[in-house]
């Protein structure tokens, strides 16, 4: 009952943080897209887009790495991974399972702190904008967030990780 809660849960954060991190991209190529326009046409290049443009690329990346994981798309080494059994492969699967979960807990505590310390602070850029940088500062804690949930299923299931990746390749 729990393992089925935490696949959904992960399942459906994938998709939430997957589709954020789509807009966000697509946002970026029009933003950049109007940026270019003004620039060459009317000699009007704006002051926002290039910040906005880059937050929003990190936000789409903190949040596409838990999908990329599900997806079994995340860079491993053929080389050695197609050189090992299944069995190899699934015990290699558990580690980096438990290695990630670390990695994401240790990124989630930190940038979490960050995030709420910079809220606390009214921490604001430094551009005309003045984006509060607790907004796109949350794209870290949610994204590892997701992302520990994501090696938390793999280590459920490792199986399931391993078939993914192999159906991919």
């Amino acid at each position: 009952m729990i393992r089925n809660a935490i696949f959904q849960l992960a399942a459906t954060a994938n998709r939430i943080g997957g589709f954020i991190a789509g807009i966000c991209i697509l946002a970026t190529a029009f933003i950049v897209t109007y940026e270019v326009v003004l620039r060459a046409l009317f000699d009007a290049p704006t002051e926002w887009v290039n910040e906005v443009s880059v937050y929003l690329i990190l936000i789409s990346a903190f949040l596409g790495f838990s999908p990329a994981l599900a997806a079994g798309k995340h860079i491993s080494v053929d080389l050695v991974t197609s050189k090992l059994s299944k069995q190899a492969n699934k015990l290699l699967g558990i580690i980096i399972s438990i290695l990630g979960m670390g990695f994401s807990l240790v990124f989630l505590v930190t940038s979490a702190e960050m995030t709420l310390n910079s809220y606390q602070l009214n921490m604001l850029s430094t551009s005309t904008l003045r984006i509060p940088l607790y907004i796109p500062q949350a794209s870290l804690p949610i994204g590892f967030s997701i992302l520990f949930l994501q090696f938390l299923a793999n280590l459920i299931d490792p199986d399931s990780a391993v078939q993914e990746k192999e159906g991919h390749q």
